[in-house]
């Protein structure tokens, strides 16, 4: 039986909704296949979270109702009656119950989208991840054995299980989870870097260290960014600029490149023997060995992969309106065609490296605990990598959020992105050798174009992954490596499309901070390595914002001519500061230690030489204020360094026996400064509602003088 809130209940009983309950399910909606366009019908920070059932659209849940019964109070109290007590064996009201559930549905978007899900929309997710999958596990294929120096199984687990705990987790409904070239990279060089550590001490079992370290990496990965996401700092994509970004994204894609040419030339025997070690080391080795000692089939091959993946891609770009061939899977029929090329005419019998037979070995079990002796031994020498790896990680998967959110309207939340990702690591890190999975731009904008409208595509895409690790890679052994290589490289084209678009954008707006930090980026990253280039960048870029947002914002006030209206004089070039030695001044945000330590240089600049552009050798353009006049119309909050240091301020100024006055107070702020006792230090007659009454009191007094 349904419980009765319509309007002929009891006037004491709370009425959140006029909607029917389904008690059986405690939902308003009449079918469980509803279109989920009716799930995210409220618009909010964060993700468009399903609606709370039988809450008409309109009102705010637990809040809207406790605001209702506030009112309801009001109204008795008025008519002198009394709230009856509320009997304790009374179950809780329904709507409490029901937003309870709308927080469990906001928290694990899965438990909302999956109940309410529309058979109609398979189709399209269906499509989408089955297409995503067959790029997915050659690339990931690429990215464990070349770029990270681990097994090819590593890389396809890395794709499906981070996936699956993000499709519950994840607030986007196109984001891709999945390894990560330049991430990939990342591992490979910590996993490089502590397998030569010693020349002298060869490790007994190089395979078992190398899943060691790379588990403990996607551990830490997952630990910080859900760690990241629990304090809400989801705020840090806004912190670091694009242009860094761009640096970083450039500089990894050379460095891809160079490290790929290797297996693509058929060096790779050579490159072992000669070990060069950074970037410049290879290219160096490259240009002396290329025409001397390169293996011509291998680099036929190479070649011609990248040949047919660039020509093909450029088809689909032409051909895009045409749907069956812009869906077409490029990558995953170049391997099977060089797979069955490479069978057919014994390319291993002519030294051409192929993949070979790949068990699926993880270790004495397949699933074990990450924080093991063998892991923790690594522990310190990749923390430093881990952060990284989470914060670009994290800054590629939330533009690739916000792109999609964007483009099918709705909209994410970063703190529960930064949660959904971390616990896809940690999940992921429980299979040994794991690598770290983030969202792709690239995946996440092809898994949208072809239909793919929930995380139901990356559920399908997640399965066919690991339905391919158990049974598709014995189907593999005659893979040519070099075609992997080929397949990375198409990956860098990919990374270095955006770059002249940035930098022609950059040299048009004239951003020289920009661009000198997108290329400080790219050069440290090439000359030293990765960690260098991105560390640098990351210090200079926070330097940055820093110095900018210790610069409190505030202007010149001057009067418009025949008004009693004063707006700053540089936007208004008729505004006048009309009385002599009186200087008005707005600060235009809130007040904080970290803009106010330079406020008193800032109006000293301000009352010598205004808003001009100037040397501090310069010879002043105005004269000593006698009275300053504070327009505080913008600050809303002021921390207690700030107020002390404006105490300290105001005395300065009071002790040279400039005239002070305070307008435009707000509360919040007026109780700080009763506090710090600068309104006992000025007194009430300094405090004015408005400049109009400031400037009266001003003239008043110089009438008196």
């Amino acid at each position: 039986m349904e419980p009765n809130v319509s309007a002929g209940a009891d006037s004491n009983t709370l009425k959140p909704s006029q909607v029917p309950y389904n008690t059986r399910t405690l939902s308003g909606y009449g079918s469980a296949t509803s279109s989920l366009r009716g799930m995210y019908s409220l618009p909010g920070s964060g993700a468009m979270t399903p609606r709370t059932p039988a809450i008409p659209a309109g009102e705010d849940g637990e809040r809207t109702a406790l605001l209702g019964e506030r009112g309801r109070g009001l109204d008795e109290a008025e008519e002198g009656q009394r709230r009856p007590a509320k009997a304790p064996s009374e179950r809780p009201p329904l709507w409490r119950r029901k937003s309870t559930w709308a927080k469990v549905r906001y928290y694990v978007p899965s438990t909302a989208w999956i109940p309410e899900y529309s058979f109609s929309l398979f189709a399209g997710d269906f499509l989408a991840g089955i297409t995503v999958a067959s790029m997915l596990i050659p690339q990931s294929v690429s990215y464990a054995s070349s770029l990270a120096k681990l097994s090819p199984v590593t890389g396809l687990f890395s794709a499906a299980i981070p996936g699956i705990v993000y499709a519950l987790l994840g607030t986007s409904r196109q984001l891709n989870v999945a390894p990560e070239a330049a991430l990939s990279l990342l591992v490979g060089q910590v996993v490089d870097e502590i397998m030569h550590s010693d020349p002298h001490n060869h490790p007994i079992n190089p395979e078992a260290i190398s899943l060691a370290i790379s588990t403990i990496i996607t551990f830490q990965v997952g630990l910080i960014s859900f760690l990241l996401g629990l304090f809400r700092l989801g705020f840090l994509d806004v912190v670091l600029s694009r242009a860094l970004l761009r640096g970083f994204v450039t500089a990894v894609a050379v460095v891809i490149m160079i490290e790929q040419l290797i297996p693509m030339l058929g060096l790779t025997n050579l490159s072992h023997v000669l070990q060069p070690k950074s970037t410049l080391d290879k290219l160096l080795f490259l240009i002396e060995n290329a025409f001397t000692h390169a293996h011509r089939l291998t680099t036929v091959i190479s070649f011609g992969a990248l040949a047919v993946l660039v020509g093909f891609r450029s088809f689909k770009r032409v051909c895009r309106r045409y749907w069956f061939i812009y869906r077409l899977p490029e990558v995953f029929l170049v391997v099977v065609v060089s797979t069955f090329l490479s069978d057919k005419f014994d390319w291993d019998q002519d030294g051409v490296e192929i993949l070979g037979s790949v068990p699926i070995n993880t270790g004495s079990s397949f699933v074990q605990f990450p924080l093991r002796k063998v892991t923790l031994r690594y522990l310190r020498r990749t923390t430093s990598t881990a952060v990284l790896i989470s914060v670009v990680g994290f800054l590629d998967s939330i533009v690739a959020a916000k792109q999609n959110a964007g483009r099918f309207g709705y909209s994410i939340s970063p703190n529960r992105e930064l949660v959904a990702l971390g616990a896809g690591n940690i999940v992921g890190s429980f299979i040994p050798g794991t690598l770290p999975a983030y969202g792709s731009i690239t995946r996440s904008k092809l898994n949208g174009d072809l239909g793919g409208r929930t995380q139901m595509a990356s559920l399908v895409c997640s399965t066919l992954v690991l339905l391919a690790t158990f049974f598709l890679l014995p189907w593999l052994y005659y893979l040519p490596k070099c075609v992997l290589a080929s397949i990375i490289c198409l990956i860098v084209f990919s990374l270095l499309g955006e770059l002249p678009h940035d930098a022609m954008f950059y040299w048009k707006m004239k951003a020289w901070i920009d661009l000198a930090l997108m290329t400080l980026t790219f050069v440290l990253t090439i000359i030293w390595n990765v960690e260098i280039g991105i560390a640098v960048s990351v210090v200079i870029s926070l330097l940055l914002v820093v110095r900018r947002s210790s610069r409190t914002r505030m202007t010149i006030l001057g009067r418009i001519p025949g008004t009693d209206k004063w707006k700053p004089i540089d936007e208004n070039p008729e505004a006048e500061e009309d009385a002599s030695g009186v200087l008005i001044v707005r600060i235009r945000e809130n007040l904080d230690f970290a803009n106010t330590a330079q406020l008193k240089e800032r109006l000293r600049r301000l009352e010598l030489y205004g808003h001009d552009k100037h040397h501090p050798a310069d010879e002043p353009h105005r004269h000593d204020a006698n009275v300053l006049v504070f327009h505080l119309a913008d600050v809303d909050s002021i921390d207690a360094s700030a107020v002390q240091i404006f105490y300290e301020l105001v005395e300065t100024y009071k002790n040279r026996g400039v005239g002070l006055y305070i307008t435009h107070l707000k509360s919040g702020p007026r109780r700080s400064f009763e506090k710090a006792g600068i309104v006992e230090l000025l007194g009430e007659e300094a405090f004015c509602k408005d400049v109009a009454a400031a400037m009266a009191r001003v003239e008043q007094a110089m009438r008196q003088r």
